[in-house]
């Protein structure tokens, strides 16, 4: 017999944990009767408790579970088995409890009221998750390389009124100049700035109920909520205190709305801290930081160089992780700034642009649509090696691989939920992605049981992403 316990960092309000149970009870383990057995639901120390049995159609190993509502959720794996090795078995049982529990968080962000300020910054609303700013992340992600790639669609314009030689020069000195301002760019982009000065992103959380949610949404509109945060702001870090539950509720109850106690969260996070430990680790220059009040749960990183690079967070990515989960996340985006990512990728284009109207031109003149698809695919592949890369040195100057790869779990548990489910993985190893599939990524970092001690992480990231995708073929 042996004992396994996992923890579960949620951001869930006290009202929310028992209703995770029964989320996983209804959705998780009754659609499956003939894995799960002896479900019961039960509260032990005035805690709500949900356990069953996981049990290998064979009869060769059984798992009992032990689920238990708090914060963080405590689970208990007690397993029996005639086989030697029940790791697989018990990373699948595990998986599919964190899959469950952020798909419930998920359903609870839906109807939750986000509240963030920045001391000294100006007081914006919140963004949701709507396509146009999941499209400007996928832009101005980690490494630029998709706004390199918006530069294919005005070539023809350029050679039609510069003509051939002159469209190339300036199309490469465009791309450069991008290069060189990109965290000026990116900059511009945000809502926030982040200096030693006001360090803290202060957020408040209230979880509603759908019907509420939808009321408050119908009651008041985005001036008046702009309101109701600078009202906030004024009670709190105007002067000198930290925003509130208490503080919002008073202020909502003068608009006329009331939220039940347990269903808010309060949360402070010292982000300059962080990215400057991060910095330091690395042994490069603080970067810039920077802060996009939207909920998509996501960082990025760009500049010429290390010692003038930008990071930046958003508030979605700052509710969803703990602190040390948002130190190796930064990690990952430090490795992009101190392997020079942006340039290197810069130069990879660069050289295929040029390849195209000399070397490669009679393949380009044969088949253009082919030639670009396959152009396309080999750039962005090469871009797993990189993102590998900045996965492996977060892991070896944080220190944190395990934590890396939870952080990845709970930010791309969709991702990892349709690679699991899909028959084949090859999609998510041929799609115009520069990040290699989320399962690959994480399995690798948990591989590592310990800080690793690399030579040459490029060569080992490049090493291991063609290793992946081989494997992916069968080969």
């Amino acid at each position: 017999m042996l004992e396994t316990d996992l923890i579960i960092d949620t951001e869930l309000s006290k009202m929310h944990l028992e209703e995770a149970l029964d989320f996983l009870h209804k959705f998780y383990i009754l659609p499956q009767p003939d894995l799960f057995k002896n479900v019961s639901k039960t509260v032990e120390d005035k805690v709500g408790v949900l356990s069953y049995t996981a049990t290998d159609p064979e009869n060769k190993w059984e798992a009992r579970i032990k689920i238990r509502a708090t914060n963080p959720f405590q689970v208990k794996f007690t397993t029996t088995s005639t086989t030697p090795n029940l790791d697989h078995e018990l990373d699948v049982l595990k998986e599919d409890i964190l899959i469950g529990l952020h798909t419930f968080e998920d359903a609870i962000r839906q109807s939750t009221l986000y509240f963030a300020w920045v001391e000294g910054e100006d007081i914006i609303p919140e963004a949701p998750p709507t396509r146009r700013k999941k499209a400007s992340f996928r832009m101005f992600g980690s490494n630029m390389i998709l706004i390199y790639l918006l530069f294919f669609g005005v070539n023809l314009v350029l050679f039609l009124l510069l003509g051939v030689i002159a469209a190339i020069i300036a199309i490469l000195a465009l791309q450069f100049v991008i290069v060189l301002f990109s965290d000026r760019l990116l900059l511009r982009t945000s809502d926030w700035r982040i200096t030693s000065d006001n360090p803290r992103v202060h957020i408040l959380e209230y979880q509603l109920p759908l019907e509420e949610y939808q009321k408050f949404q119908e009651k008041f509109n985005e001036n008046i909520i702009i309101k109701m945060k600078e009202e906030i702001y004024q009670k709190s870090l105007g002067v000198g205190l930290t925003p509130t539950c208490e503080l919002g509720e008073e202020t909502f109850q003068e608009y006329g709305f009331h939220c039940q106690p347990d269903l808010k969260v309060s949360k402070v996070v010292d982000v300059y801290s962080i990215v400057q430990e991060a910095a330091s680790k690395f042994n490069i220059a603080m970067p810039q930081v920077a802060v996009s009040n939207t909920m998509i749960p996501n960082a990025a990183a760009t500049g010429p160089s290390p010692n003038r690079g930008l990071v930046l967070i958003t508030t979605g990515l700052l509710v969803q992780l703990e602190e040390d989960e948002i130190l190796s996340v930064i990690g990952h985006e430090m490795g992009h700034l101190s392997g020079r990512d942006p340039l290197i990728l810069f130069s990879i284009i660069s050289a295929e642009f040029l390849m195209r109207f000399t070397i490669l031109f009679p393949l380009v003149a044969l088949s253009p649509f082919i030639y670009l698809i396959v152009a396309l695919g080999v750039i962005f592949f090469v871009a797993k090696f990189f993102e590998t890369r900045a996965d492996l040195l977060s892991a070896m100057k944080i220190g944190q691989p395990q934590v890396l790869a939870n952080a990845l779990r709970k930010i791309g548990y969709q991702r990892l939920h349709a690679e699991r489910i899909s028959p084949t993985r090859l999609p998510s190893w041929v799609n115009f992605d520069p990040h290699p599939p989320i399962y690959f990524r994480i399995d690798r970092l948990e591989s590592m049981k310990s800080p690793p001690e690399v030579k040459n992480p490029f060569i080992r990231s490049a090493r291991d992403v063609v290793n992946g995708f081989k494997r992916t073929l069968g080969l």
